[in-house]
């Protein structure tokens, strides 16, 4: 059998000239650049720790409609208010985290809103008030706490409209429906942080979530993504994340701050472009290694995948915006959640069940029997990133990225993951330094 997908010599395949990583692993390991997964160290000089208050300051611009309490010491302590938009899997998870962290520190109302998308359980009941009777989503996380400071709302703009921090963790393909919602309904102060791995593509190109949000509710947004199976983390197994920002440290160590618990470590890094693609494209390689797993070809087989795949979303990354830094696919948000959603995850699961198929029961059909409810990422990422590759002529440079939708839409069988293509990539567009703006 011959891989669709060669090693990427540089004879054959100099794009990828530039982002070689295995050639640079020796280097990566014994320097210091490595030094923060050993002593797990954030990627900046230390920020506050997570349950310990910075010293009480009076309220700045971004918080100054916030309720101002004084602290023990007779300052006055900022109080900041938290909603999340989105009550599924892992945004209930997002909520119990967050819940925890504003009974503990003393710059955060108590009180955390989760914005629910209304449903009637087969019981005849609201979903709504089964999880504020229950302080449980009986659907989306069955058997966990919330936290009882955890209030769910079916009115969006209800929800949102006495908040200064906004946590949006819903299916990409909803937010830009949520967003036209809440224009004019959020001060320009306010501040956003995405959990949504996913993009929108328009006429005018790509559009990440969080430029969306930004652009239609006028706010600054952050991103939040990592190695994160929300059942996991709903249980207090360790793990980790990294957050995204632009160029407020204030800002960012607030986020660090209300995530970050025990069992939850977070890592601030300045590449929101970089962090949030690693966060959308790993779910398009996690579909093409849950084919992997579907036809049997072994661990062999899924590790190159993986690795071909990490190498694809580095360099769509950084043809899409030349200021993604190479460290950023070494924190938890790149390669690790790569790793974690190929190995475990509900992408690599429906796709698995796709490929034993033999991709004759859609991914619709299989979505709603395996999932619940909850939605898939991958194929209409798998889509949304095809459209770009096609309307910029890139296709024959990420193989492994078209043949994963090919393969989703049935012009492909499963197996063509693995097989031979005579295609040879057009290096000509490598030439124009504007492929990089």
């Amino acid at each position: 059998m011959r891989f669709h997908f060669p090693l990427y010599s540089s004879s054959s395949f100099s794009l990828f000239s530039d982002f070689t990583f295995i050639s640079s692993l020796p280097l990566i390991f014994s320097s210091s650049h490595f030094s923060p997964f050993i002593s797990m160290a954030p990627a900046f000089e230390p920020l506050s720790p997570p349950h310990q208050e910075a010293e009480p300051q009076t309220a700045t611009p971004h918080h100054a409609d916030t309720v101002n309490n004084f602290g023990n010491d007779g300052q006055v302590v900022s109080k900041s208010k938290v909603t999340v938009v989105g009550s599924g899997n892992w945004g209930s998870v997002a909520a119990k985290l967050i819940a925890s962290n504003t009974l503990k520190l003393n710059s955060f109302h108590d009180e955390v809103r989760m914005w629910v998308f209304e449903e009637t359980l087969q019981t005849g009941e609201k979903l709504t008030d089964v999880i504020n009777k229950t302080n449980e989503n009986v659907k989306y996380l069955p058997g966990i706490k919330l936290g009882k400071n955890v209030i769910a709302d079916p009115d969006l703009d209800n929800a949102v409209k006495d908040a200064n921090m906004l946590v949006f963790v819903t299916p990409h393909q909803f937010m830009e429906g949520i967003c036209k919602r809440l224009v004019g309904k959020v001060r320009g102060d306010v501040e956003a942080i995405s959990l949504i791995k996913g993009m929108e593509v328009k006429m005018e190109g790509p559009c990440m979530i969080s430029n969306l949000i930004s652009e239609q509710l006028g706010i600054n947004c952050s991103v939040l993504m990592g190695a994160n199976i929300a059942n996991e983390i709903a249980v207090e197994k360790f793990s980790e994340a990294t957050v995204g920002y632009r160029d407020n440290r204030e800002i960012v160590e607030q986020w660090v701050k209300l995530f970050s618990t025990p069992y939850f470590m977070v890592t601030p890094v300045q590449d929101v472009e970089g962090v949030e693609l690693c966060g959308t494209l790993k779910n398009v390689v996690a579909i093409a290694a849950g084919f992997v797993d579907g036809l049997e070809m072994g661990n062999n087989t899924k590790a190159a995948i993986m690795r071909i795949g990490l190498r694809e979303m580095r360099a769509f990354s950084k043809l899409l915006f030349s200021s993604v830094r190479d460290s950023t696919f070494f924190e938890s948000c790149g390669v690790a959640d790569v790793i974690t959603t190929c190995l475990g995850g509900r992408n690599r699961k429906v796709a698995e069940a796709f490929a034993r198929n033999g991709g004759k029961r859609s991914f619709d059909d299989l979505e709603a029997e395996m999932l619940q409810g909850q939605k898939l990422q991958g194929v209409s990422t798998a889509r949304e990133v095809y459209e770009v590759l096609s309307h910029r002529g890139w296709l024959e440079l990420f193989p492994l990225f078209a043949t994963v939708h090919e393969i989703c839409v049935g012009r492909l069988p499963p197996s063509a993951i693995v097989e031979y293509s005579e295609k040879k990539p057009r290096l000509s567009l490598l030439e124009d330094p504007a492929c990089y703006q």
